[in-house]
């Protein structure tokens, strides 16, 4: 991926600049970026450890069409996948290396969405007794859909929102408007909600992470056990939850998705392929 940023760099082929303010200057971006998004497509395909897993055929053509007739709304970009696929990991490295090539991005998780379970949480004493009882944290029903879908909508239109925040320490709190996100030119939203069916379709870009169960359950377990001070049976239960919990409410967003990638793919490699898709759009003469 290097060489191909080199070239790209040290080209003396390169085209004009487009005025992204008419419409001939964004037809004319779109087509370069179909271009070159097939030699990523390429590149990654002869890697002993492709990044891609699985590609929706018709995603660059929606997506570019978007640009060209719709070219000031904001560009969100959803992430989901099971639990400890690497979502977080290469949603925050997305956020790091975008930040370092000073473009505009927002991020929002979808798990600060949870419905506030606090009075249902003190009545069966705490959170696992809750789960131990059959409550289904990770249902749809359980998320604020409508309020998710509503945010979204105004981030991209440019407008600031206060999100909501969920408590992470067990008690089942959710503060109400929150967590200031700022409307940047790019929008991040990380979590399994992303692509339940009441919100998926705002999104530009969807993408799902997939890890082997395996790997998984090792990154939960050792997450559960050493960051959250887990006992090993208790960790297990929770295992065994979002297992079943993912394979129904999780994995169908999978045939939604424009990208599926690999959960355990080289960090590195994927900061070069934005690198390089930052390179090609904006390395005009």
């Amino acid at each position: 991926m290097q060489l191909l940023i080199d070239k790209e760099l040290n080209s003396n082929d390169k085209i004009l600049k487009p005025d992204f303010n008419s419409r001939t200057g964004r037809e004319l971006l779109a087509f370069y970026l179909q271009t070159k998004f097939k030699q990523i497509i390429a590149y990654d395909k002869r890697c002993e450890a492709p990044i891609f897993k699985e590609i929706n055929p018709f995603f660059i053509q929606r997506f570019t069409k978007r640009l060209i007739t719709n070219p000031h709304k904001r560009i969100l970009i959803g992430i989901t996948g099971e639990s400890a696929s690497g979502k977080s990991t290469i949603c925050r490295e997305l956020k790091n290396l975008i930040e370092q090539l000073a473009m505009p991005v927002s991020v929002l998780s979808t798990d600060n969405y949870f419905n506030d379970i606090s009075e249902l949480i003190k009545k069966y004493g705490n959170f696992d007794n809750l789960r131990d009882n059959g409550y289904d944290i990770d249902s749809p029903a359980n998320f604020q859909l409508d309020l998710l879908r509503k945010d979204l909508l105004k981030l991209s239109e440019g407008y600031n929102i206060k999100a909501p925040r969920y408590v992470p320490n067990g008690t089942g709190v959710s503060i109400p408007e929150s967590i200031v996100v700022s409307s940047d030119k790019l929008i991040v939203v990380e979590g399994i909600a992303t692509m339940y069916k009441e919100v998926q379709d705002v999104f530009d870009l969807k993408i799902y992470i997939e890890t082997t169960d395996e790997i998984r359950r090792k990154r939960f377990m050792k997450r559960a056990i050493e960051e959250r001070n887990q006992n090993e049976e208790n960790a297990q239960k929770q295992w065994d939850y979002i297992l079943e919990a993912g394979i129904k409410y999780v994995q169908p967003g999978r045939c939604s998705a424009d990208f599926v990638l690999d959960g355990n793919v080289n960090l590195k490699y994927f900061d070069k392929i934005l690198e390089y898709i930052h390179t090609i759009t904006n390395n005009f003469q």
